[in-house]
């Protein structure tokens, strides 16, 4: 997920009890619910517009959408609590009760017999061939074809038994089978022409595999959903789901402390809110590791002239030396307290190959000085901001307006690199404005922020010199020799992958600031309550629920 434009404000709190019992035809039902403890309200920044495997793509691979879908609809197995995604052994079954490896290049996948549609039509091995057929098709699913593409073939072997085949043999040829896409029902949707799906009823009313069926969305507030009484891995305990939306981080937390919402998806910084949701006894704090990581990214070409490298930043030095320059622990300990890490390489928490990472470095005021007196930066005229040949050593650093943190971030970065001679100036854009500049490569440095996938082979897109998002001209021959055999040797990538990130940061494209712990809030009358990183909610079909909400103390 890339960054999420949030920029309508949300209302006051009366103002929003009074559009929600106009928005609900039913309320004194919902009502009679949450006293009987049989839904859940979550709050959320985003709401769902088109939450269909295979539709979710650019704008629409959104939070909101990605989150009722994994509602609707289940894939053919889940990552496993390490969230490995090389090899075979970290996945659980799903919608496939079991899996066989017949040879190198083949997987072989039953589905579970008793798995049905939500219009009581039973899954077939149809259902897959039909949805990776989309899925693969550019023209339908730019984003999923491309992941997709060591994907040979898939068959149909009998009704319940489906058999994928690969290109060549690559440690997670699994994760690409079951992950990225969850089967749709066919018998819907093959007389549907795939352009025309998206304006289809079957978008306004989707009828899925998951334990969650469709209920109705009200457009700018909330999105509610219904539990599959004869779901086939059992039906939840928590019989009605309502996705509400608050686009402002502020407007989540007060309904949440105000309890009309039962759970939020993430408490915004700073601390002190984490502390307040702490002080609500009703209330239970789950941190969770996230999948976002934030760098300052350097443009290595001049944004005036692409063809010409940047008169500041292709110089490796200055690179090092901002680094060097920066005390990114303290940086993180003031946005994030205690709930962010300062990453090695371009690395969420949520990677696996987090794991044996070394230590980033620390910052190194003297070295990153020596460096750049080394590139001929001086301070001449003594005004304490360096400069060469008359020009000072000034750089702009873009963001977007819409994110809170990274603007917080950005000026404690103006003040320390100060210390060491380079004058930033932030500037903050309109998020359509800062993120056309940044596509275009107008830019000094960004400020970026992005969301990753389970697998580390996302880095392809940022960190090779053809990845789709690399718009600074980045470009390390033996860093993509090092991800690719990452991506497609066999046997165990993690020490390949450990090499790559060295040799990531020993080019210096970027310097990579956090990659934050996630705090979610859940009302404690909710049991048995577990977050997944790489999808909050899904595991909410096991949840358990008392009738009304109980203190810290009584727990």
């Amino acid at each position: 997920m890339g960054a999420v434009s949030r920029v309508t404000r949300w209302t006051p709190r009366i103002a929003f009890a009074a559009a929600l019992a106009a928005a609900l035809a039913d309320p004194a039902e919902s009502q009679a619910n949450r006293r009987r403890g049989t839904s859940i309200t979550i709050v959320t920044g985003g709401q769902a517009t088109l939450p269909v495997p295979t539709l979710m793509e650019g704008a629409e691979s959104s939070v909101g959408n990605l989150d009722v879908a994994d509602q609707l609809f289940i894939r053919l197995a889940d990552l496993g609590p390490k969230l490995q995604t090389a090899g075979d052994r970290d996945f659980v079954p799903a919608l496939a009760s079991s899996w066989t490896r017949r040879d190198s290049v083949t997987l072989a996948f039953d589905l579970d017999p008793r798995a049905r549609w939500h219009d009581g039509a039973p899954i077939t091995a149809r259902d897959v061939v039909f949805t990776i057929g989309r899925a693969k098709d550019p023209a339908i699913a730019p984003r999923l074809s491309a992941l997709l593409r060591q994907i040979v073939s898939v068959s149909a072997e009998t009704q319940k038994r489906v058999v994928f085949r690969f290109a060549l043999p690559y440690a997670e040829q699994l994760y690409d089978a079951t992950f990225h896409v969850a089967p749709v029902p066919a018998h819907l949707l093959e007389s549907i022409p795939a352009g025309d799906l998206a304006r289809s009823a079957f978008v306004t009313h989707p009828v899925g595999s998951g334990p969650y069926r469709w209920v109705r969305n009200v457009p700018g507030q909330f999105v509610e959903l219904a539990a599959v009484p004869d779901f086939f891995l059992g039906k939840p305990k928590v019989e009605r789901l309502i996705f509400r939306t608050a686009s402002d981080p502020g407007a989540r937390l007060n309904l949440l402390l105000s309890g009309q919402a039962d759970a939020m998806d993430i408490i915004p910084p700073p601390p002190d809110n984490i502390r307040r949701v702490a002080a609500d006894t009703t209330l239970r704090l789950i941190s969770v590791p996230s999948s976002t990581v934030g760098y300052l990214l350097f443009n290595q070409r001049d944004p005036k002239n692409r063809a010409r490298p940047h008169p500041i930043l292709a110089d490796i030095r200055v690179r090092r030396s901002i680094t060097l320059g920066l005390d990114r622990r303290e940086l993180v300990q003031a946005v994030f307290g205690s709930q962010g890490v300062v990453p090695y390489g371009p690395v969420s928490q949520l990677l696996w190959i987090r794991n044996g990472a070394p230590e980033p470095e620390a910052a190194n005021i003297p070295e990153a000085k020596r460096l750049l007196a080394a590139t001929g930066w001086g301070d001449s005229d003594g005004d304490g901001t360096l400069d060469r040949e008359g020009r000072p050593l000034r750089l702009l650093l873009s963001l977007p307006n819409t994110s809170g943190v990274r603007r917080q971030m950005a000026l404690l970065v103006q003040e320390q690199l100060r210390r060491i001679g380079i004058q930033i100036d932030v500037q903050q854009l309109e998020f359509p404005v800062w993120n056309e500049r940044r596509s275009a490569g107008d830019f000094d440095v960004d400020f970026s922020s992005v969301s990753q996938d389970a697998s580390p082979s996302g880095l392809t897109q940022s960190w090779t010199c053809t990845g789709g998002n690399n718009v600074a001209g980045y470009c390390d021959r033996a860093a993509d020799s090092l991800i690719t055999h990452a991506i497609l040797g066999r046997g165990d990538p993690g020490d390949t992958w450990i090499e790559a990130l060295r040799q990531i940061e020993r080019g210096a494209p970027a310097t990579f600031l956090y990659a934050p712990t996630f705090v979610y809030a859940v009302n404690r009358r909710y049991r048995a309550v577990t977050i997944s990183p790489q999808s909050p909610w899904i595991t909410l079909r096991t949840w358990s629920v008392s009738p009304a909400p109980v203190s810290h103390r009584s727990n």
